[in-house]
C-alpha cells in the first residue's frame, strides 16, 4: 500500500517563487519521499541539479495556466523541458477548442506533447471547473486516445480545483489503466483521502508538509 507521501506532487507554481524556494521544495521532497516536485519551467534545470538523481521526479507545466498556446509551441516547450531534465509534463489543453467541439485539435496537441515527452509521463490538465460533465468525459477520453498517462483535474489558477465528483467522473471515464491527478485547493489530509478514495492516484498540492504532519 502506498504511503500518503507517495501520492503527492510537492508543488510550488507561484509567480514569485525563487531559487531558494525551489531548493527547499526539492530537499523537502527528498526528506519526505514525495513522488515529484512540480515547478514552473524556468526552474527545471535547477531542480534537476538540486535533486541530483534522487528519487523525487522533476515535474513541470506546459501551456500553463491557460492552455491557449498553439500546438507548435506546446510541442517545442515540451521537447525543451525534457532536454532540461523534466521527468513529467503537466500540460493544459486548449479549453476553447474543446468547448467548440474541435476534438481533433485537442487530440492532436496532446499527441504532439506525448511525442515530445519521448516516453516520459504526460498529465493532461482539463480544467474541470470550466467544463460541463459531458465535456469532462470527452476531454478525458480524448487524452487517453492521445496516449496521456494521467488526466489532471485543474491548474489551481481558475475558479476552483479538484472535487470528489470530478475525480469520480474522470475515473469512470478512463477506467483503471490511466492515472488521475487531483489538484487545486487540496489543503487537508481528509481532503486528500477523500480524493484518493474517489479514484485519484496522484495529488498535486502546495500544502504537502502540513498534510503529512496532521
Amino acid at each position: 500500500m502506498k504511503s500518503i507521501s507517495e501520492y503527492i506532487d510537492h508543488t510550488n507554481l507561484r509567480q514569485e517563487a525563487n531559487k531558494t524556494d525551489i531548493e527547499n521544495l526539492c530537499k523537502e521532497a527528498i526528506e519526505n519521499n514525495f513522488t515529484s516536485v512540480c515547478i514552473n519551467p524556468v526552474f527545471v534545470r535547477y531542480a534537476s541539479e538540486v535533486l541530483n538523481k534522487e528519487m523525487p521526479k522533476v515535474c513541470t507545466v506546459v501551456g500553463f495556466p491557460l492552455g491557449a498556446d498553439p500546438t507548435e509551441l506546446k510541442f517545442a516547450e515540451s521537447r525543451y523541458l525534457i532536454h532540461q531534465g523534466a521527468d513529467e509534463l503537466d500540460m493544459v489543453i486548449n479549453i476553447s477548442a474543446l468547448k467548440e467541439g474541435d476534438n481533433k485539435y485537442v487530440q492532436c496537441e496532446i499527441e504532439k506533447v506525448v511525442d515530445a515527452a519521448d516516453g516520459n509521463c504526460v498529465k493532461v490538465i482539463i480544467e474541470t471547473c470550466l467544463l460541463t460533465s459531458e465535456e469532462k468525459k470527452i476531454a478525458s477520453e480524448i487524452a487517453v486516445a492521445a496516449g496521456a498517462n494521467f488526466i489532471k483535474t485543474s491548474t489551481g489558477f481558475s475558479s476552483y480545483g479538484a472535487t470528489e465528483e470530478d475525480v469520480k467522473l474522470i475515473r469512470k471515464s478512463v477506467g483503471l489503466d490511466v492515472g488521475v491527478k487531483a489538484s487545486g485547493g487540496i489543503k487537508t489530509l481528509s481532503n486528500l483521502n477523500m480524493l484518493v478514495e474517489a479514484g485519484a492516484n496522484r495529488i498535486g498540492t502546495s500544502n504537502a508538509l502540513s498534510i503529512i504532519n496532521e
